[in-house]
C-alpha cells in the first residue's frame, strides 16, 4: 500500500495554487474542471505518485458545512502539511520573501529536526522540516 493523495481544504484555489507551487516549489498534476467542481492537485518534483488536493470548500460536503468548515480553515483550526527538506533556513528565507506568513522560525527540535512554520493563504499549517543527522 503507498499514499497517493491527501488533500486540504482552500479558501480559494487560484491563491492556493501559486503559493504551492511559486512559493513552495510544488508542481500542478492535476486541473481538471468538471462543471463547477475543480479538481486541483499539486506535488513534489520527485514524488510524481503523491498529490496534495487543493480542495474548494464546497461539494460534497453538505452544504450546511460550508460555512463551519470555512472558518475553520480561516482560523487554522483544520490539518497541516509537513514537508521533508534538505535546508529548512533556505526554505524558511525563500517563503519568507515570498510573503507567506510565518508562524515559526527556523528551530531546532530536541526530536531531532530543524522545522520553521507557515500558514497558506488560506490559514492552513505548512511546516518544513529538516534531519539534523
Amino acid at each position: 500500500m503507498t499514499l497517493s493523495h491527501c488533500f486540504l481544504y482552500v479558501l480559494d484555489q487560484d491563491e492556493a495554487l501559486r503559493f504551492y507551487t511559486d512559493g513552495v516549489g510544488l508542481e500542478v498534476r492535476t486541473d481538471s474542471r468538471m462543471g463547477d467542481y475543480r479538481w486541483l492537485t499539486v506535488g513534489p518534483p520527485d514524488q510524481p505518485e503523491i498529490e496534495l488536493g487543493l480542495s474548494a470548500i464546497g461539494p460534497p460536503l453538505p452544504p450546511e458545512d460550508y460555512s463551519t468548515v470555512t472558518d475553520l480553515v480561516a482560523k487554522g483550526s483544520m490539518g497541516a502539511v509537513i514537508f521533508a527538506v534538505d535546508d529548512c533556513r533556505a526554505t524558511f528565507e525563500r517563503l519568507s520573501g515570498f510573503g507567506a506568513e510565518v508562524l515559526q522560525e527556523p528551530i531546532d527540535q530536541p526530536y531531532g529536526v530543524t522545522d520553521c512554520a507557515f500558514r497558506d493563504p488560506s490559514g492552513n499549517m505548512v511546516r518544513f522540516s529538516q534531519n539534523k543527522t
